[in-house]
């Protein structure tokens, strides 16, 4: 397994109103977080704070090219990035859903403290498969074909690469201490955006090289 500390490159916030940052997802312009009551959408360039949408909003977030996807509480909201408006919603899987991201047609579900990752049909919540994972489950995403989640436990965070169909880790990059990551979002390229939880901040890390 290979082991790399983070490299930070870009720190955002705090934003006005904002105490938590959640789910993060980025939609190939801005980068959208959940805090609450609403999500944000602020632009990876400068930091400026572009839109709010009024939705629950207390975890992951997701973007399938056309929607955005919110987890509030026990259900997953589709909804229009134009208006926020609820276009349908299906139960979160198991209890405690925290990360989410949109991949290969699925929606995929981090439960954080059953400490699994969850491939979810996104028109009827049916569970397709489960990942274990040995860490708490906080965000999840995807890149190039690689499955990567963050982990927030013991005061402690990191980033892991690990195998979708054995759960095993293929890499692990550790987060400065005291640098919790609350959602997790490529930017497709060499950038993960990593939510602060209740610093209210937004971190941008450099994606490591591919793994030996």
């Amino acid at each position: 397994m290979k082991t790399s500390q983070a490299q930070i490159i870009e720190e955002y916030g705090p934003f006005p109103g904002v105490t938590d940052v959640h789910g993060v997802t980025y939609d190939g312009q801005y980068v959208w977080f959940a805090s609450g009551e609403q999500l944000n959408a602020i632009n990876p360039a400068n930091g400026a704070q572009i839109r709010t949408l009024a939705t629950p909003a207390y975890a992951g977030t997701a973007f399938d090219g056309t929607h955005l996807f919110q987890i509030a509480e026990d259900r997953i909201n589709r909804l229009d990035p134009a208006t926020g408006a609820i276009l349908s919603s299906i139960p979160t899987p198991g209890d405690g859903a925290s990360g989410l991201a949109w991949a290969e047609g699925s929606l995929w579900v981090g439960e954080f403290r059953a400490r699994r990752i969850h491939q979810i049909d996104p028109q009827t919540g049916d569970i397709l498969r489960s990942i274990e994972s040995n860490r708490f489950v906080t965000g999840v995403t995807w890149v190039d074909g690689e499955l990567w989640h963050g982990t927030w436990q013991n005061e402690r965070s990191d980033l892991r690469h690990i195998d979708p169909a054995s759960g095993n880790v293929i890499e692990l990059v550790e987060m400065p201490e005291g640098t919790g990551v609350s959602g997790l979002e490529s930017d497709g390229a060499d950038r993960f955006f990593c939510g602060g939880g209740s610093s209210g901040k937004l971190r941008a890390a450099r994606r490591p090289g591919p793994a030996a």
